[in-house]
Parts: C-alpha cells; sequence; structure tokens
C-alpha cells in the first residue's frame, strides 16, 4: 500500500513538473513573438526617431539665434487645445492629412481649423508609403485632401513625411535610387498641383541609409530633421541649414514639439512662397 501510494505521488510530481515545463515554455513562446505593427493610418512624424537615434537631452531654452516654436500634430492627440499652445509661445503648426492614398485624419477638421483659428500659420503634411503606391498618386491624394495651399500668408507648402516604416521594412522594400525616383516622383506632382516646393522631413540617419544621402533636392525643397538632442547635428546631404527642427516628442500638450529657424517673419515668408 505505501508502495502504491509513493507511486501515485510520483507521477502527480511528474505531471506537475511537466505542466510547469509546459507553461514556461508557452511564456517564452509569448516573449519571444514579434510585436504586431501598429494598425493602419496610426503612423505620424518621428514615431521611429526615439527607437533608432536615441533620446538625449533637450536644446537650450533660449537658443543663440531667434527661433520660433512649432508643434505637429495628428489623429493620436485628437482634439487639442490650441489656446494653451498659442499662450505657452507656440506661433506654427503642421497637421498630419493623409496616409497612402486611402487614410485621412479624422481629426483634421479640428486641429488645421483650430491652429488658424488661434492665430498660427499652419500647413498640412503626408506620410510616405512608398511600397504602397506611386509618389505621384499620394502626392495627388494629399493636394486633394488637405494638402493644399493657397496665398493667404497663413498656410505653409505642404510637407512629405519620409522615415522609417511603422509597418514593416524599414526603407519599404526599395533601393536607394528607387527611393529618390518616387520622393521626386512625390515632390514634382505636388509642385504640379499646387505651385509649391513641398518641405522634406526626414531624419539624417533614416535619409543616408535609404536614399543613400542624396544631396539632389536640397536646392528646392526646405529641411525639417528630425533629432531628439540638444543639438540638430548632422544634416542630409545637400542641406547647409535646416528651416525646421522636430527636437522632442515629450513636450507640453502634444508632445511633438520644433523649432523653426529664424522668426515669425520668416515663417510668413515661407507661408507667402
Amino acid at each position: 500500500m505505501h508502495v502504491l501510494r509513493a507511486r501515485s505521488a510520483a507521477t502527480a510530481l511528474t505531471a506537475a513538473a511537466a505542466a510547469l515545463t509546459l507553461a514556461a515554455g508557452a511564456a517564452t513562446a509569448a516573449t519571444a513573438a514579434p510585436t504586431p505593427p501598429p494598425p493602419p493610418g496610426s503612423a505620424h512624424m518621428g514615431m521611429g526617431v526615439a527607437a533608432h537615434d536615441g533620446v538625449g537631452g533637450l536644446p537650450p531654452a533660449a537658443p543663440r539665434a531667434v527661433q520660433t516654436e512649432g508643434v505637429d500634430v495628428s489623429s493620436h492627440q485628437g482634439n487639442v487645445n490650441w489656446p494653451a499652445l498659442w499662450s505657452s509661445g507656440v506661433k506654427w503648426a503642421y497637421v498630419k492629412a493623409t496616409e497612402g492614398t486611402t487614410y485621412k485624419n479624422p481629426s483634421f477638421a479640428q486641429q488645421y481649423n483650430g491652429s488658424y483659428n488661434v492665430g498660427m500659420i499652419r500647413g498640412a503634411y503626408h506620410f510616405a508609403l512608398p511600397d504602397n503606391s506611386s509618389g505621384a498618386a499620394q502626392a495627388a491624394y494629399f493636394a486633394g485632401n488637405g494638402g493644399g495651399w493657397s496665398r493667404d500668408g497663413r498656410t505653409l507648402p505642404g510637407a512629405l513625411d519620409i522615415e522609417w516604416n511603422p509597418y514593416g521594412a524599414q526603407c519599404y522594400g526599395k533601393t536607394q535610387a528607387q527611393m529618390v525616383a518616387w520622393i521626386r516622383d512625390f515632390l514634382t506632382t505636388y509642385r504640379a498641383r499646387t505651385g509649391r516646393d513641398a518641405v522634406l522631413y526626414t531624419a539624417t540617419s533614416w535619409w543616408k541609409t535609404c536614399t543613400g544621402n542624396y544631396a539632389g533636392f536640397a536646392a528646392t525643397n526646405p529641411l525639417w530633421v528630425a533629432r531628439y538632442n540638444t543639438t540638430v547635428g548632422e544634416l542630409p546631404a545637400g542641406w547647409g541649414t535646416y528651416t525646421m527642427w522636430q527636437y522632442t516628442s515629450t513636450g507640453p500638450v502634444v508632445g511633438d514639439h520644433n523649432r523653426f529657424n529664424g522668426a515669425l517673419d520668416r515663417v510668413r515668408a515661407l507661408a507667402n512662397g
């Protein structure tokens, strides 16, 4: 009888150990499972900067050269408290309008009109998906869905947000030459549709990797560079200076804060073309 009990206890212990082993294996498998990509349409300016380039300190609160504070927003900020931003010294804003050829920011009206109504100079941006459709198709979609331009002194030219792919391979499966061609296609079409050269938003490290540090757009397209650190750092080839700098994703009210490289009259000059 004692032998049978001992055998039963040993069997129970063996089963418990096996269950623990299976549970540990399942936990390990769950931990090792890749993180799913974000939902379509959720991409926004700078969402890959911290992960790929890291985060340093903030730039000096009082820069040596005159600069003008701005923000960029998308649907993940929802309804923005524009009066609070205006009171804090923010004078310009860019609002995500589109992504690819199917997504439109559902908060666009509140954000685009709200920034304008408090007195800001504002513009719209497009999150590029070069593996989704042609540059021309995306530029046309952008220009027709919030990315247009008018010479009212308060509307900035549209911006092309070209950076790490949040949904897959960082260069969207394109060679450097193919990426340059895609960007050129977008910029040429946008200019034909609006009469303005689009602003180019990117990070230097992504630009080097995915375009081979191409310098050919610097003569026509203002540079908006992303770097979360105390200085703007190295710029992409061709640009001797930057027009805008996204310097943090953790600023007050909306997170993404920027500096325009000049006084408010220079922001207005860019708006006027």
